[in-house]
């Protein structure tokens, strides 16, 4: 009997600080040097939303870490999901910075998130393996194709797969690529399905390449050289990232559909990480090129906008608002054929082909 890996259930949590643009008025931006820049804030924010699209972001109240966001996506997507939470077989958290609380200057993964999300899901049941992965902003997708090997070996027909960070505990003020980033979490719940039936993950594609790319996402000083702390910040280089985006992901995109056996014409969603709006537009565009084909209208939905990059939330949490109606122009149905795709730190790409 053929065995489909099926995303039952999806949840998302979307915090509650909402922090728009215009609250950057007031801030002080340097450069990698310390020296000032020399355009006003209005006109660094300005450009800023201009290239990457976000408005805004949502960041987590101060009594929240990361794994209490995973936490309430995972009971959402368990509820969506209609399971019992004691069959689920593996819980599969992907981060990149564990629980940092207000105030701290550490990373607390002890015990590991995952363990932390069944715990207080109050499952008992010891089968149940929970463990994280660290895999960059395409950790959640990750987490996706881990649960599907595991379905497809038969030694799992359950799989949780949680996305959860709070971007904003490891920014550095004094960095104008701070506002890029935010809080946020999505999961869901993949289960071996019998059958003939179609949906489920029908193939997928991922790379790490380390030969020069290692380091374009990294801890650094904050650019306020009078800081003598030894706190380290989430560091990227910008231009680095978007020219390895744009050579790499439509190859893994390319690669993953070719082995669907899908055609292009049948793709009918692309999520991609919502990391940089115009770095997603020229990744489709190029994917689309691949195939001598123009973008279709409202085949990429978009939510950095108003949610801005949470790393490996931004795909989950995008999949579950497009599947709850939640984004204007943009809607799955049953027997709809998506990408999911991102690219982060390691640098690591992925994606996957998956029929709804």
């Amino acid at each position: 009997m053929k065995i489909n890996s099926v995303i039952t259930g999806t949840g998302s949590y979307i915090p509650a600080l909402v922090k728009k643009n215009s609250e950057f008025l007031k801030d002080t931006f340097l450069n990698e040097d310390g020296t000032p820049f020399e355009y006003e804030n209005d006109i660094i924010i300005d450009k800023f939303k201009s290239i990457t699209g976000i408005e805004e972001r949502r960041y987590a109240t101060s009594d929240l870490t990361s794994s209490d966001l995973g936490f309430f996506a995972a009971e959402k997507a368990i509820a969506d999901s209609g399971i019992d939470k004691e069959t689920i077989d593996y819980i599969i958290l992907a981060h990149n910075f564990g629980d940092v609380e207000i105030g701290s200057i550490q990373s607390n993964i002890l015990p590991s998130l995952a363990s932390r999300v069944k715990h207080n899901l109050k499952i008992n049941n010891p089968n149940c393996v929970a463990y994280d992965i660290l895999f960059g902003c395409p950790g959640w997708i990750q987490g996706v194709i881990q649960a599907e090997a595991y379905i497809k070996s038969g030694i799992a027909k359950k799989c949780l797969v949680i996305g959860t960070e709070t971007l904003s505990r490891v920014i550095d003020p004094f960095d104008r690529d701070s506002m890029i980033y935010s809080d946020g979490a999505g999961a869901c719940i993949i289960e071996a399905v019998e059958g003939n039936g179609e949906a489920g993950i029908l193939s997928h594609a991922n790379q790490t390449n380390t030969v020069d790319e290692c380091f374009y996402l990294f801890y650094g000083k904050s650019y306020n050289k009078e800081d003598k702390s030894n706190i380290r910040y989430i560091k990227m280089l910008g231009r680095k990232i978007y020219e390895y985006g744009l050579n790499h992901v439509p190859l893994a995109m390319k690669a993953a559909l070719d082995k669907s056996g899908v055609g292009i014409d049948d793709v009918k969603k692309i999520f991609i990480h919502q990391a940089n709006e115009k770095m997603d537009e020229a990744i489709l565009k190029r994917f689309y090129r691949l195939y001598k084909k123009p973008v279709p209208q409202y085949v990429m939905p978009m939510s950095i906008h108003k949610l801005g990059n949470s790393s490996v939330a931004t795909v989950p949490t995008l999949f579950d608002l497009v599947k709850q109606r939640k984004i204007e122009n943009q809607e799955i149905n049953k027997g709809d054929v998506v990408i999911m795709a991102s690219v982060g730190a390691g640098m690591n790409i992925n994606a996957v082909v998956y029929r709804y």
